[in-house]
């Protein structure tokens, strides 16, 4: 807020609605927050009923995987404290994905939603993905560029947080966050 002027939502126009390209401001992040959201619910989900994703070794498990990026890890000391208990990584992994997955889809602690999204993404990069060459194939820095808007912006419309500002704001005569 500046000296009474909200400055975190698009002003309207003089016949009292937004513009075609304020809307389109307002609602930018929107179809990120859905794709992140919904590719982290897949994913944790995708995890937590692989049966063979959730063991210490054989193919397809979280330990083999672990295991083969050892090498070529950007900071294998990751890898090492994450098999020390793999399949409780595996399940970290996943919840942490669900968790980050639904409070981005909800609008939930937005900002805490997209650093945990962030921060599953930089650990996958620096350690599994690291090797990936030329750079760009590695998907999992991508990711951690794409989180990176949401952590900044949270989630400002259509979201639970949205709806928490503007009671607030309500229950403070309109001035308040």
């Amino acid at each position: 807020m500046t000296h009474g002027i909200r400055t975190d939502t698009p002003t309207p126009g003089l016949d009292g609605h937004r513009g075609l390209r304020d809307t389109a401001a307002h609602y930018a992040l929107l179809p990120l927050r859905i794709f992140l959201g919904v590719t982290f619910v897949y994913a944790g989900l995708d995890k937590l009923t692989d049966s063979a994703f959730m063991q210490s070794g054989g193919a397809g498990s979280i330990g083999d995987t672990l295991r083969a990026a050892r090498d070529s890890a950007a900071i294998p000391a990751l890898i090492d404290l994450a098999l020390k208990s793999p399949v409780g990584f595996g399940y970290a992994i996943a919840l942490g994905e669900l968790a980050v997955g639904i409070g981005t889809l909800l609008g939930l602690l937005g900002r805490l939603a997209a650093l945990g999204g962030a921060l599953i993404s930089l650990s996958l990069w620096l350690t599994v993905s690291w090797a990936t060459a030329p750079y760009y194939y590695g998907n999992d820095l991508a990711y951690l560029m794409a989180w990176l808007p949401l952590v900044l912006a949270g989630a400002p419309c259509l979201s639970l947080d949205a709806a928490w500002r503007a009671r607030r704001r309500q229950q403070l005569g309109g001035y308040g966050y």
